[in-house]
């Protein structure tokens, strides 16, 4: 039996060696590196709609996409809600936390059944201390986050509908890890949150862009089909 465990646990830690070394932020460690941050990286599954973690809750993980999908955003007690990102299969989240020990600014929640590494942040910040190169990298990654940020503020502030969902939906397929057939997973009601916008105002027109052949709906996603067109009407709208 011992002897018929080996090929699994080494089929095991070689998958996750691949997973985690095909992320930006690991991808320039060194394989002493990257075995010990496979040794401290556990697996978890969520169920969707799963709670992983909620807004004020100390920060003590850092988490990596496996599979599925995690929005995170905000709730109000009248159970109004706003998004500010929805992270795919190859993403991170979570690291703001962990690195200043601070209370979870967002909740996380999936989005669907999904599979997460999570990395404790004691071994996390560890590693971080001995590898310039993750550090470096770390940098980078807070830098693009930022930017994504003041684009994304910049979205909700646009007065033109056509304009800021068209560019929402751009970035959306622009993201790393993204589907290669643009076909992105989310709800018009979750693209209305990440917009501030209704559901009913995003879903008009939607249907509008359905019926020029523009975009593909379906129940849970939207599939981005003239690319070029949604380009046109984003960069029109800046000007």
């Amino acid at each position: 039996m011992l002897q018929d465990d080996k090929p699994t646990l080494a089929r095991s830690a070689g998958d996750k060696t691949n997973v985690l070394r095909n992320h930006p932020l690991f991808r320039d460690l060194g394989a002493d590196a990257l075995d010990q941050l496979c040794h401290y990286a556990k697996k978890r599954t969520y169920k969707r709609g799963a709670t992983i973690f909620a807004k004020g809750d100390p920060g003590q993980s850092l988490f990596f996409i496996i599979s599925g999908t995690v929005k995170i955003g905000v709730s109000s007690a009248d159970g109004r809600g706003a998004i500010f990102n929805m992270v795919d299969a190859g993403e991170m989240f979570g690291e703001i936390a962990v690195l200043d020990g601070l209370a979870r600014t967002a909740d996380a929640i999936a989005n669907s059944d999904s599979e997460l590494f999570v990395i404790d942040r004691r071994d996390f910040l560890s590693l971080l201390a001995s590898q310039p190169v993750l550090a470096t990298k770390l940098i980078e990654l807070l830098c693009v986050r930022l930017r994504w940020i003041s684009d994304h503020v910049e979205q909700v502030i646009f007065p033109d509908l056509s304009g800021k969902l068209a560019k929402a939906l751009i970035r959306l397929i622009d993201r790393p890890g993204a589907a290669l057939d643009n076909k992105i997973t989310i709800t018009q009601q979750e693209i209305g949150e990440m917009l501030g916008l209704s559901r009913e105002s995003v879903n008009k027109q939607l249907q509008e862009w359905a019926d020029r052949k523009l975009v593909r709906l379906q129940r849970g996603s939207i599939t981005v089909i003239d690319v070029d067109s949604l380009k046109g009407m984003a960069e029109r709208s800046q000007d």
